[in-house]
């Protein structure tokens, strides 16, 4: 019987959390619009300072803030009240005043700020904290108020975590400067990640991420458990451009959770894969999550420093995911979806394919010419542009552009309110010097054993990324963190991806898995059940860290031969880790003694090391042999019956 045609209607850009009325629309879409333009303008053709580029930011991400989340709502319609035009009205007035004194400014911060200097700081303080709670909810204010009031009272504290303590207008003060709400996490927002987020913005607009949908569906559709494969194509795909888990789920999941479950993947099983898959586009090259720019700020190297360490292990997380999705289909004895009811995968890309040519355009500027990844992010845009007229129907019009334009900008406000709020506790932290403790407590916590040292500051990472955005979560706790793997022998780049893997990872862990959460309200499914489905599939990225800090060649940081002896091994531990978890090993089901062995042998592969390289491949090899021979044996008894 010949199956129906799938069709997949278009993917739509996220709604405003409420409809604006008309007027309201208009000047939220003339202020994003220009936003946008504001910040190409200065990247790309015409530099100011710093000061004035995350001034202007961040005024025009809170505007923007205030018009599209007001403090109240009347019947389901995003209407502002009194309270929101004061808040209004108090951001214009901080970042004219911001602007307008800011030779004088720089130089008074912390030292003789005057009555006006400290009202405006109030002011912007408290814009900070309101406009992150509008976007990403009460968890980071809350904390960012408490290092507040811990720089007032904490010469009443006892012991390591008391010092001399501050008068309130030093601690308004300095607050607002470069070390501090406008530091690296603002700044790294303004200058990256904000275009990234503008390049994803208009490859949508395109139909990109329609285009990324049906290539991989197209591709592995009808390969055993293909809609499952689907999902893990389709989220690396669309992942490495959004770099938003939830986003990445919203958008893909729509469409490959109902395929997976249509197949005979269970709604838990198909909620889970998903959520992993999407978790993994926030460590996919080429762009990463918004996190990965911060770090390269925080660590002192290129961007693309960061990008190449990046790639091994994102291969290795994609990999054995992969690999579990075809285990559990071989186990199940799932197959794949009927050619004819598929997208064409040459139609697609006869149609579409077009649409590779701005990731491969930010690839080559980045990689061959070397340039800075705000000239990569220009040409990826400019060239998305370009490109779109090649069809009609990618072909971005003025509607389309201002579409675009506007888009970027609302899609960049929660990663602006988290980073201005991480540097106001970035900011506690360096008047109070209590980064430098925390370290020193971890040190002496840890009694300088760094696998210990290793797991606390994996298990601080998960739980506060349970409540925070991945960018604020690395962000606090590298800076609190970071400081003491470095001092205990970890390179510094290992120390900081070794946070950034985790903080990303808490989007699918259990309780408050934010990816799981969206993919079980999708998949019609439990919440919790899709967490810890989604673990047992993502099993390798609680490992992959700890390769980091053991195995600097997973980094990229060693000799041609060191890096792919390490990733060999790494993928074919990966292989043995999904057939131990999965109980399915070359055709047949296994018994605990080989899920044991193969468990050992995949954690021996995947940590770097020639002894335990080749412990593994002999663990491995017993396996081989005990089912040969087990395999063997039932085809004699066969014969013999």
């Amino acid at each position: 019987m010949k199956m129906e045609k799938i069709t997949f209607p278009q993917i739509k850009e996220d709604e405003i959390r409420h409809e604006m009325p008309g007027i309201q629309k208009k000047i939220f879409t003339f202020v994003a619009v220009f936003m946008s333009l504001f910040h190409l303008y200065v990247l790309g053709f015409n530099p100011v300072t710093p000061w004035i580029l995350y001034t202007v930011h961040l005024g025009l991400g809170a505007l923007l803030v205030f018009l599209s989340h007001p403090m109240r709502r009347v019947s389901g319609a995003s209407k502002l009240f009194i309270l929101d035009f004061i808040l209004i009205a108090g951001t214009i007035f901080s970042s004219i005043y911001l602007i307008k004194e800011m030779d004088e400014l720089i130089y008074r911060i912390g030292v003789a700020p005057t009555t006006l200097d400290l009202i405006v700081s109030a002011i912007l303080i408290v814009v900070v904290l309101e406009i992150t709670r509008r976007t990403t909810g009460l968890i980071l204010p809350v904390l960012a108020v408490l290092f507040i009031l811990y720089a007032h009272f904490g010469k009443y504290l006892p012991g390591f975590l008391g010092h001399r303590g501050y008068e309130w207008d030093r601690i308004f003060s300095y607050l607002n400067s470069l070390d501090a709400i406008f530091s690296v996490p603002i700044g790294a927002s303004a200058s990256f990640v904000f275009l990234f987020i503008l390049f994803g913005s208009f490859l949508s607009g395109t139909g990109g991420s329609q285009f990324f949908i049906n290539f991989a569906i197209g591709a592995t559709g009808s390969k055993r458990g293909g809609p499952a494969k689907a999902a893990v194509l389709s989220s690396a795909l669309f992942g490495s451009v959004s770099g938003n888990s939830v986003a990445n789920v919203v958008s893909t999941g729509v469409f490959t959770i109902p395929l997976m479950k249509k197949i005979g993947y269970t709604p838990r099983y198909a909620g889970a894969v998903e959520s992993v898959a999407s978790t993994g586009g926030q460590i996919m090259p080429p762009i990463l999550g918004s996190a990965a720019f911060i770090m390269a700020q925080l660590v002192g190297v290129p961007y693309l420093d960061i990008v190449m360490a990046s790639i091994i292990p994102a291969l290795l997380y994609f990999a054995t995911v992969f690999m579990m999705i075809d285990l559990q289909a071989a186990k199940l004895g799932l197959k794949g979806m009927p050619k004819d009811s598929l997208p064409n995968l040459k139609e697609v890309m006869k149609r579409e394919g077009h649409l590779f040519i701005p990731l491969l355009v930010l690839i080559f500027v980045m990689t061959i010419l070397k340039a800075s990844p705000i000239k990569a992010a220009i040409w990826a845009i400019a060239s998305t542009i370009i490109v779109s007229f090649l069809k009609k129907q990618t072909r971005l019009n003025l509607r389309k552009l201002i579409e675009c334009l506007a888009n970027g900008a609302r899609s960049a406000l929660g990663m602006i309110a988290a980073c201005a709020t991480a540097g106001l506790i970035i900011g506690v932290l360096n008047l109070t010097g209590a980064g430098l403790k925390f370290a020193t407590v971890i040190l002496s916590f840890s009694g300088g054993s760094l696998p210990f040292a290793l797991v606390l500051t994996m298990c601080a990472t998960i739980i506060l990324g349970m409540g925070l955005p991945t960018t604020a979560a690395y962000l606090i706790t590298a800076a609190v963190v970071a400081p003491a793997l470095v001092q205990m022998g970890v390179s510094t780049i290992a120390a900081h991806m070794f946070v950034f893997y985790f903080a990303c990872l808490s989007a699918f862990t259990p309780p408050v898995a934010l990816a799981a959460y969206a993919a079980a309200g999708i998949a019609k499914a439990k919440p919790m059940q899709v967490a810890f489905t989604a673990m047992k599939i993502g099993i390798v990225a609680f490992i992959i860290p700890f390769v980091f800090v053991y195995g600097p060649p997973i980094l990229l940081d060693g000799s041609i031969g060191e890096v792919a002896l390490s990733t060999i091994t790494a993928l074919i531990g990966a292989l043995t880790l999904a057939s131990a978890v999965e109980g399915w090993f070359l055709g047949r089901h296994s018994n605990i003694v080989v899920r044991m062995l193969l468990l050992i042998s995949s954690i021996l592969l995947i940590v770097p090391g020639g002894f335990t390289d080749i412990l593994g491949i002999a663990f491995v090899l017993i396996c081989v042999i005990q089912r040969r021979l087990l395999k063997t044996k039932k085809s004699d008894e066969s014969l013999s019956a």
